[in-house]
């Protein structure tokens, strides 16, 4: 299936694999991008020399193109963004609106640029900055979320921008990716779909909790760090809910120092973060504080397994997912039943 996603980056299908902190890793990049999708690291919760041997690894497994998601608002985006160029790398993604000059530095060295988006506005000024594309995630997707359904906001920013849109929130299987099409969206990405392949990393004890999950088991949170975040109900989340401000941001200090380590930031870097993550936004300094929570506790559940220390982050989808297929089982599966409902639809008038 050829649309303006498979042209733009070179895959087969019109499929995206979004970078997951502590999840999309080189064995599940390159997985999916051997079945034929667009994979993509997840560097955020990497150090930049982490992210170098990552890159490197994925190459060693996979000759075909791949992404690797960035932080536009950390301090060392720009060395990040080095490697990406360095290493050849096709795709540069992003989980908050990249500069324009972000955006031009990596287009000047022929990397195609897609920007994560969850608002019209945003999808308009990234197009206008020479974004190549972007992702539109609507509320159902998992982790930081917003309001909006991806059923009403889809079809807003396809009609706002001239450039291809992927569709995410929402989607796992090829009647998903068949909508989305009809909504004029180049192709479709998934997160939490792809998390439940035999290709994630992801413990087999904290996968079974998903594939048990309903969809009432998966609730919007701002216990986290402020912001919603669509994740599973467990007990964790509920003791942060129950957790008074004051403990809350002591944990988080600790929290803090335990990222610093693992991502090689020095606290004087992580204060530059959080002044960038600040900046522009109505966050207050404990928001930014408690944002220290989330690298470490999805760590605890999606690389320790420790779901009782953790969390999970989650889209809505999760309460319809029943089984464990290999991501060339899975991108074959969903082109399949795309075939079959394009072969099925009604012919016109």
């Amino acid at each position: 299936m050829r649309t303006a996603l498979t042209e733009l980056t070179g895959v087969r299908y019109p499929i995206v694999q979004t970078g997951m902190g502590w999840v999309a890793g080189p064995r599940l990049v390159s997985a999916a991008a051997e079945a034929g999708a667009l994979g993509i690291l997840a560097s955020a919760t990497m150090s930049v020399d982490g992210l170098r041997a990552a890159v490197r690894e994925t190459k060693s497994r996979t000759d075909r193109p791949f992404g690797v998601n960035l932080r536009a608002d950390a301090g060392d985006a720009r060395e990040r963004v080095r490697i990406i160029v360095d290493e050849g790398v096709r795709v540069a993604s992003f989980a908050l609106a990249p500069s324009r000059e972000l955006i031009a530095e990596l287009k000047d060295a022929g990397v195609v640029v897609i920007p994560s988006i969850g608002a019209r506005r945003h999808a308009e000024k990234v197009a206008a900055w020479g974004a190549d594309a972007v992702i539109v995630q609507g509320g159902e997707g998992g982790g930081h979320t917003g309001e909006v359904a991806t059923t009403v906001l889809l079809p807003q920013v396809v009609d706002a921008v001239g450039i291809p849109v992927i569709a995410a929130g929402g989607f796992h299987d090829g009647r998903g990716l068949v909508a989305a099409l009809s909504y004029g969206a180049a192709g479709i990405a998934m997160g939490t779909r792809f998390l439940l392949t035999s290709d994630s990393t992801v413990p087999d004890s904290v996968k079974a909790r998903y594939l048990a999950a309903s969809v009432r088991d998966v609730t919007v949170t701002t216990a986290v760090d402020g912001l919603p975040h669509r994740m599973l109900r467990t007990e964790m989340v509920a003791a942060l809910e129950r957790a008074g401000r004051a403990r809350a941001l002591a944990q988080a200090v600790r929290r803090a120092a335990g990222f610093r380590k693992l991502s090689g930031l020095s606290w004087s870097r992580m204060i530059r973060d959080g002044l960038a993550m600040k900046h522009g936004k109505d966050l207050s300094w404990s928001q930014v504080l408690l944002a220290a929570n989330t690298p470490m506790l999805l760590k605890a559940s999606m690389v320790e397994g420790r779901t009782d220390l953790g969390v999970m982050a989650s889209g809505q989808v999760a309460g319809l997912i029943e089984d464990l297929p290999s991501c060339e089982e899975l991108v074959r599966r969903v082109m399949s039943e795309a075939a079959h409902v394009l072969r099925t639809l009604p012919p016109p008038g």
